[in-house]
């Protein structure tokens, strides 16, 4: 393993990055998206006409965040709008019949769902109303009726690029609209939002979604929306990274829909003032500590069905809380390098989420079940589905069977290891270096180092449930205090080999040099 120096380490993220860079300037029009000037002059008639608006969310951070955007963008030009985001306990996933037999309107804007809503925009038919749906997902083999279909994915668009999330969508769709009324809109004024969703759901930080990123989180810093400013001050940070969106904000942003309702989380980011943000944020806070207490339940429950023999872990349980199965799923295929499937009993159904685990396509594994499913729905590295009671002895046996034919490569787990980096060769320069490249995560991974024969002069296990494990370590002369976070690992000898990237940290005023551990033997 190649030993490496502060400026090989700036000559390969340099290099990493001399492709893919987009200035805000450079992002593709919207018209480039498949029938979204078609929405966009529908929605215009109808404001003009003063007829009914409804948008429908969905209950995770991307749905939520999407859903705020075209709340605030009808606040805007002062127009009145019914906002529904789907109860996951009550209603399920993403706009439906039922949903839409609650509905008064004329047009319905569907945001981060409705891709796969055949019955929903059928129904949508006869009563007459117009369904735009706005989405990000997979598209099935069938396509909804609707009005207009605004989704990168869909063989027939011709906008540059797929990967990106249900927000961006909504963006691009209000950016038309913005438009196709006249309006002066300055759209950087959602880049703070926009920035979480992208995070949140996980998008390859290349190209546009990194520029957004870097734009969203520079906005946070200036943003006079109620609910950042709030963050602002509770977190007590001027400035944020796409680590503090995805292990901090997002999760609790998540917790709403996943224990009560995502209203919440709604209600939050687009709360008026500092004082509502600050009651709202507490009732967050107090579900995320519900979420964490089910989550290790279930998580501690599920894997017992662990199976060393087969490639694939398929949990079902009787009475887990189906907001945190998909957490447990993500858990269970870090955990055992393997995709992971858990469901929980509902009525006649078994629901619930999967995850996949290294270079698999979950969502192609399923699709070739898809007949034994009563609803689904992802994409390659995550998908939602629901089945009868009767078909899940068939599911588990099938899909044990299709994972047989996943090529090895598929199951190669990419940490990104750029080599050997000496303790002595960390410092606040390599900080700032590993810094300029920044944003971090999907498709631009935190870079990371090897660290061997690394002395453990002492340790401790910190957090909630002792879940974490705090360290400190020395290589020659250098000591640098560490951590790992959701720890399964034993230290039980004084020298170690650790995976790890150095980071800055800042407690009680004072800022140092952490290392994150990510592995360690």
């Amino acid at each position: 393993m190649e030993k490496l120096t502060k400026t090989k380490i700036y000559e390969i993220l340099r290099k990493r990055f001399q492709e893919g860079f987009l200035k805000l300037s450079s992002l593709p029009s919207p018209d480039s998206l498949k029938d979204v000037e078609k929405a966009a002059k529908r929605v215009a008639k109808a404001i003009k006409n003063r007829e009914k608006i409804a948008v429908v969310g969905d209950y995770d951070v991307d749905g939520v965040v999407s859903t705020a955007i075209m709340k605030e963008f009808f606040s805007y030009i002062n127009y009145p709008v019914t906002i529904k985001i789907p109860n996951r306990f009550k209603d399920g996933y993403g706009i439906t019949k039922e949903l839409v037999q609650t509905i008064d309107a004329d047009v319905i804007i569907t945001v981060d769902n409705g891709i796969s809503a055949v019955e929903a925009a059928e129904y949508c038919l006869e009563r007459k109303i117009d369904l735009i749906i706005t989405d990000h997902h997979t598209p099935p083999k069938k396509l909804p009726n609707a009005y207009a279909i605004i989704n990168p994915k869909q063989s027939i668009c011709n906008f540059e690029y797929k990967e990106i999330c249900g927000a961006q969508v909504a963006w691009f769709f209000i950016a038309q609209l913005k438009k196709e009324m006249r309006l002066n809109l300055d759209m950087k004024i959602f880049l703070d939002l926009l920035s979480i969703a992208i995070i949140a759901d996980v998008m390859p930080l290349r190209h546009i979604n990194r520029t957004l990123v870097q734009a969203g989180l520079k906005y946070f810093e200036i943003s006079e929306r109620p609910a950042i400013k709030f963050l602002r001050k509770r977190l007590k940070k001027s400035s944020f990274n796409s680590e503090d969106i995805g292990f901090t904000i997002a999760p609790i942003l998540n917790s709403a829909g996943r224990m009560d309702s995502a209203l919440l989380a709604l209600d939050f980011l687009t709360s008026k003032d500092f004082f509502e943000s600050s009651i709202l944020y507490g009732r967050l806070l107090a579900l995320n500590s519900k979420r964490k207490s089910e989550e290790k339940r279930v998580f501690n429950e599920a894997k017992l069905h662990h199976k060393d023999n087969s490639k694939i872990l398929i949990a079902a349980g009787d009475d887990w809380h189906e907001g945190v199965v998909g957490i447990v799923a993500s858990r269970l295929a870090d955990r055992f390098k393997k995709p992971a499937v858990v469901l929980t009993k509902t009525g006649e159904l078994y629901k619930g989420s999967g995850r996949s685990f290294a270079n698999i396509d979950l969502y192609s594994l399923l699709d070739k079940k898809r007949y034994l499913l009563h609803r689904f729905g992802g994409h390659k590295k995550a998908a939602g589905l629901s089945l009868a009671k009767e078909n899940l002895s068939k599911f588990i046996y099938g899909l044990n069977k299709e994972i047989e034919n996943v090529p090895n490569k598929d199951w190669i787990e990419n940490i990104n290891i750029l080599g050997e980096l000496p303790f002595d060769e960390i410092d606040w320069e390599l900080i700032d270096i590993i810094e300029k490249f920044a944003p971090y995560g999907e498709s631009n991974p935190m870079p990371k180092f090897a660290a061997l024969n690394v002395e453990v002069l002492d340790y401790r296990e910190v957090g909630e449930n002792g879940e974490h494990l705090l360290l400190t370590l020395k290589q020659k002369e250098r000591v640098f205090k560490a951590i790992k976070f959701k720890n399964n690992s034993k230290v039980d000898k004084i020298n170690i080999d650790i995976v790890f990237y150095p980071q800055k940290n800042i407690f009680n005023n004072s800022i140092y040099i952490q290392l994150n551990v990510v592995k360690m033997s």
